[in-house]
């Protein structure tokens, strides 16, 4: 996936998405090129990880898309984890995944978003129900994606400039 700035001038559909596809973009590069060590090295102060951030985000893409707005149940590796056990599961277990493979989930999550929302309107209400009986519409899901994307964009710098210095966007 290739980091392209969003359009300054553009319909809301249209920069929503944009600046999705543009922090998508940056916790892959944040992640790029890096091997299990790497990826599973947290500072000292956090228990954080690429790899748990990854992994984590494709739990995101999925959760909110697939199965708040449309309705749809869960997918593998979602529908097994042992949640009950562990509610920060994808963070824990993604020290034990293949790092090629953690990439390759959320670029697989985030074209599952892509193309479930071709042609559906903002105002679009979800299947799922707050806890309150109310609904999501589409504008807040992707507003809610891109601040969860951009906020662990910030985590996923300072791994990286933990682990080899790599700074910047």
């Amino acid at each position: 996936m290739s980091r392209i700035d969003p359009q300054p001038s553009t319909n809301e559909r249209a920069t929503l998405l944009e600046f999705l596809d543009y922090q998508r973009a940056t916790v892959l590069m944040k992640a790029e090129g890096l091997g299990v060590a790497e990826m599973n090295q947290p500072i000292s102060t956090s228990t954080l990880t690429l790899s748990g951030l990854l992994k984590h985000l494709a739990l995101v893409e999925d959760y909110w898309v697939q199965v708040r707005f449309l309705g749809l149940p869960e997918q593998e590796p979602w529908a097994s984890a042992p949640w009950d056990d562990d509610r920060d599961w994808e963070f824990h277990s993604a020290q034990f995944d293949d790092p090629n493979e953690l990439r390759d989930l959320y670029r697989a999550a985030s074209e599952r978003t892509r193309q479930a929302l071709i042609g559906i309107d903002l105002d679009t209400l979800s299947v799922g129900e707050n806890g309150d009986g109310t609904h999501w519409n589409l504008r807040w899901i992707l507003t809610h994606l891109i601040e969860e994307t951009a906020r662990h964009n910030g985590h996923a710098d300072l791994l990286r400039e933990a682990i080899d210095g790599t700074v910047g966007e």
